[in-house]
């Protein structure tokens, strides 16, 4: 099969595309045809080898955690899901070696969930990663509750734009936070309040919306509007990230890192919420497999609007 790999980790120019073997399912897998698979910062950082010391690896690397496909063969007592069924999952597995920038990946059926049928495949192979990340994030580490304000730093990105609209669809209020030519896009997605982070102190405008505080800050960005915001938070609010894995918070708050795990039920749950009309993927560039190391580039600076995907 063709695919996308590297030998050692490094810069990203190593990245080469040619022929990798295909891999064969086992116990309780399915091989999958890719059909989307979505980039995110995390790819590019496993490739950079930031995340060699915490999740074990094996050369050579086809990078990639999401996907969307169809499966084409399943292995012994995989019986979940039939030959043909057009499925998405997040694909990281505990060994960082077979990924989805590649035609066929083999997955356990257990990580797998039925696409949403609202979306195209190839805005469902934008989903997993950041739909889970935004998902668990929220409603496991987060517990958000209708009626509460959410503060998101990172707003317009993959993870927040999935946010903007999970938070919605649970009630609660949102200021989205993100650069002047976001703005609009956050307001399209949603987003109650929005603010352009190069304008000026980011808690200063919180505070004209929310005097008395927020509830929850999500913080899916770099740079330091949450050093700017996070005195923002009200007694007993929840401060969750994904770019931080420490951060000094007042005794009264709650801080947790989230690091997103698979999960098939939540993947069936963000598919209900797609269909009934409360979850769009905005795909703001595609490429093809030969240009994998561009669209990792592309990833890194994290100044994309919603999802770039790679179609194999």
């Amino acid at each position: 099969m063709k695919a996308a790999f590297y030998n050692e980790f490094g810069e990203l120019d190593q990245i080469k595309v040619g022929e990798q073997d295909k891999p064969e399912p086992g116990e309780g897998e399915v091989l999958v045809r890719v059909k989307s698979a979505g980039v995110n910062p995390v790819d590019a950082a496993v490739a950079r080898g930031m995340l060699k010391n915490a999740i074990p690896n094996k050369f050579p690397v086809i990078p990639g955690w999401d996907l969307a496909g169809v499966i084409e063969e399943r292995g012994y007592s995989a019986r979940r899901f039939n030959v043909g069924d057009e499925i998405y999952a997040y694909a990281r597995r505990p060994v960082i070696q077979q990924g989805t920038f590649a035609e066929y990946v083999v997955i356990p059926e257990s990580y797998i969930a039925l696409r949403p049928k609202s979306l195209s495949m190839e805005e469902s192979g934008g989903v997993p990663l950041t739909g889970l990340t935004a998902y668990q994030s929220l409603f496991e580490a987060g517990d958000l509750k209708e009626g509460e304000t959410i503060l998101i730093l990172g707003a317009s990105g993959g993870v927040g734009s999935i946010a903007i609209q999970l938070a919605k669809w649970k009630g609660a209020t949102v200021i989205g936070v993100a650069g002047s030519s976001n703005q609009e896009f956050m307001k399209e997605l949603g987003a109650d309040y929005v603010i352009d982070y190069s304008a000026g102190d980011v808690g200063e405008s919180v505070s004209e919306i929310a005097p008395n505080g927020v509830d929850f800050i999500f913080h899916c960005s770099r740079g330091n509007t949450l050093d700017q915001t996070k005195n923002k938070l009200k007694k007993g609010g929840r401060l969750i990230s994904i770019t931080n894995s420490k951060s000094e918070v007042r005794e009264d708050v709650k801080f947790q890192y989230v690091f997103v795990e698979p999960n098939s039920a939540q993947l069936n749950h963000l598919s209900e919420i797609a269909d009934s009309g409360n979850l769009k993927i905005h795909i703001s560039k595609t490429y093809i497999l030969d240009e994998a190391k561009d669209a990792l580039k592309e990833i890194e600076t994290l100044h994309s609007r919603g999802k770039t995907v790679i179609l194999p």
